[in-house]
């Protein structure tokens, strides 16, 4: 497809302003990353019109696929009519989308607050389980991440991502085991507000929690009156094979978060409870730019889309033929693990091999892929785990090229 713009700056001059402009903390993949240009379902288009198979998905955000008609349809045509009033005004995206969510959230949660973003959904989280239980600490795990402010990047489990230098005043303890959480719930019980946790740790590496993981908490948690906050960021919206990854544990948590994939590429977020937790959520409350009739408008089509094209059992099916085949290539790699994750979440360990680290190779693997035609992410502590997270609606033969491709990649 050819796409060559004489608009277009190319990679080259876009990193010039990028290191004259943007702050230092601002990072990409590939020492010469393209410039994308153009995105359509698993497929995206750089500036010299190289085509590439998106297995990352903007980190679990294009779930519907880029450029998806259905969504896009509505956003136009909510473009054209109102684009913003703030949530002090009524406008009826907000509230059909908040009756949406609660058809398909687990358990009696019911009632949602919109924002912007996971950071602010998780913030806002961590406020409600404030003022529900009159307490003021929390449980994070290590390996977690959920988010950039203050409160919510206190929770951080991960090194890089802790660069609040006043991080450590936030009241959070860390766990790395159910035991440690018992440990400290224990110990520190009647000042805990909440556990906050991710179904599967995104960026530590993508990794499952234990399956009897809540199960073998929520009783000291009722005992202790303290809640579950499930931080569905990376995980919600049919990604793992469930509507919600916390459904693979069976437990119905107090407070779950959620954002990205959501908007499929339109900023939005939102905190949703039961009506117990939430009716004590009274004081005023708003949000500038949260439940904008634009941004709602492309939730209403997510959850459509989803619904339309059973992008749950998609994610499954796809998420298993995937794991299989990556499974494959590893048993045949000296330095690849095993896969783990579920659905189209899928984490591949890269470890040290012949004098070469994990997170070194993991880089060649990526810039090797890119080559070839095919964006995959890396995640984990040490950055040396290949994530495997493209849009739902990728194609079979999609996911067997790009693994003949990393199977080839990796015997190099």
């Amino acid at each position: 497809m050819a796409l060559i713009n004489s608009d277009y700056s190319g990679p080259e001059k876009i990193l010039e302003k990028k290191k004259d402009f943007l702050m230092p903390c601002s990072y990409h993949f590939y020492k010469n990353p393209p410039q994308l240009v153009k995105g359509k379902g698993a497929t995206l288009f750089d500036s010299k019109g190289k085509e590439y198979t998106d297995f990352f998905a903007g980190v679990s955000v294009m779930s519907c696929g880029h450029c998806n008609d259905l969504i896009n349809k509505r956003v136009m045509d909510q473009l054209q009519t109102l684009q913003h009033t703030t949530s002090i005004y009524l406008t009826q995206p907000v509230v059909d989308l908040a009756e949406q969510l609660a058809s398909v959230l687990p358990g009696n949660l019911r009632r949602s607050f919109f924002c912007n973003s996971g950071s602010e959904a998780n913030e806002g989280a961590m406020l409600l389980a404030r003022v529900y239980t009159g307490k003021k600490e929390f449980i994070a795990l290590d390996g977690s991440l959920h988010g950039r402010t203050f409160l919510s990047s206190g929770a951080n489990g991960i090194p890089m991502w802790r660069t609040d230098p006043f991080c450590d005043e936030v009241p959070v303890h860390f766990a790395s085991s159910s035991e440690d959480v018992k440990k400290i719930m224990e110990e520190k019980g009647d000042r805990i507000a909440a556990l906050l946790v991710e179904p599967i740790q995104g960026n530590g590496g993508i990794r499952p929690l234990p399956s009897d993981f809540f199960t073998s908490l929520r009783p000291m948690m009722k005992e202790k009156k303290i809640l579950l906050i499930c931080d569905e960021i990376q995980t919600g919206f049919a990604r793992t094979g469930k509507m919600f990854a916390i459904e693979h544990y069976g437990v119905q948590p107090d407070i779950l978060t959620g954002a990205k994939a959501l908007g499929n590429g339109f900023p939005i977020g939102f905190f949703a409870s039961t009506d117990a937790i939430a009716s004590t959520f009274t004081k005023p409350s708003a949000s500038t730019l949260g439940g904008n009739p634009v941004s709602c408008q492309a939730g209403l089509g997510v959850l459509e889309f989803i619904r339309k094209e059973n992008l749950i059992e998609q994610a499954r099916i796809k998420g298993e033929q995937l794991k299989k085949g990556l499974l494959e290539i590893s048993r045949d790699c000296p330095f690849l693990g095993e896969p783990r994750g579920f659905g189209l979440m899928l984490g591949l360990p890269v470890s040290s091999y012949q004098d070469m680290d994990g997170a070194e190779r993991c880089d060649l693997i990526l810039e090797e892929m890119k080559d070839r035609g095919f964006l995959i992410g890396k995640n984990g502590l040490g950055r040396d785990v290949l994530a495997f997270q493209p849009p739902l609606v990728i194609s079979s033969e999609m996911i067997s090229l790009m693994l003949e491709n990393l199977k080839k990649t990796v015997r190099k």
